[in-house]
């Protein structure tokens, strides 16, 4: 049992010689001219003579040690940045969280906190609801964040603009400009991440043939232009604040802002292009 016959050239006709089963196949009685196959949720045992199921494989919180390190990581970063965004509320009226724009640090700590936390999604048996939440939650969240950094990497190179006498762009400098550019940047890609749910939305899936014996339960995107789109769109703005940053690099140290920007967003790039052959 295990085996399957197999002809043996030159010899009589009646002699044969006995091949182990394919992976996947059984046989459960002797002298067995062919192997059955196993059902799709099903793997033969190590003797392949019976099915056995096959055993379900995702990031478990019990089970897994990455998935343990991402929980103690999302954690210690979330508890970081809640503790800056409580520094930065204790002292909002102060001349230093003023001069910063208050209102878009709260939102960059809040959707930064957010994006740690968003985390917990990607962990644990995914269902269809935490599969529609992991990647929507994550692009809308962090392009608010992203949209953030945006928004003060414009306000710096309007600053310096309305430093000159006369210039144009001084009624541009002021807080709800800052609000303006957050919000409308951060629509767009709600409108992209609601047009993705309502035309294909992700969906979990079992993924039966990747790995020999077992049944990966997977989180399909659906959408794969949705899918990109929102990346995209992340990566775009990420650019364009990259770009704007360079420009404004070598303003005074007044200014200096614009110098930790293009960092940021110099390694935030280089990330995003990194996960496009990852």
């Amino acid at each position: 049992m295990g085996y399957r016959k197999g002809p043996i050239e030159g010899i009589h006709a009646c002699c044969y010689r006995c091949v182990p089963c394919s992976d996947g196949e059984i046989s459960n009685i002797a002298d067995s001219d062919l192997c059955h196959k196993c059902p799709d949720d099903q793997w033969p045992d190590k003797r392949k003579v019976k099915c056995i199921p096959k055993t379900y494989d995702y990031l478990s919180f019990e089970m897994d040690t990455l998935s343990k390190v991402f929980y103690v990581i999302s954690i210690l970063c979330s508890a970081v940045t809640l503790y800056i965004l409580a520094l930065f509320i204790l002292f909002r009226d102060t001349p230093i969280v003023k001069a910063n724009n208050r209102t878009v640090s709260f939102i960059l700590l809040t959707s930064i906190l957010l994006s740690f936390l968003c985390v917990f999604f990607f962990l644990g048996r995914p269902v269809d609801i935490t599969c529609m939440l992991r990647q929507v939650s994550f692009g809308v969240f962090f392009s608010i964040a992203v949209s953030c950094v945006l928004s003060k990497t414009i306000t710096v190179c309007i600053a310096f603009k309305a430093a000159k006498p006369g210039s144009y762009w001084r009624k541009w400098v002021g807080g709800n400009f800052s609000n303006s550019v957050v919000i409308i940047c951060s629509s767009v890609q709600v409108m992209i991440c609601v047009i993705w749910l309502s035309v294909s939305p992700p969906y979990q899936e079992y993924d039966m043939d990747s790995y020999p014996g077992k049944i990966l339960i997977q989180c399909n995107e659906g959408s794969v232009i949705g899918f990109y789109s929102m990346l995209g769109y992340m990566g775009f703005m990420a650019a364009v604040s990259f770009v704007l940053a360079f420009m404004v690099r070598t303003l005074p140290d007044s200014f200096n802002e614009a110098k930790y920007i293009t960092f940021s967003m110099l390694v935030f790039c280089s990330v995003w292009i990194a996960m496009i052959p990852a």
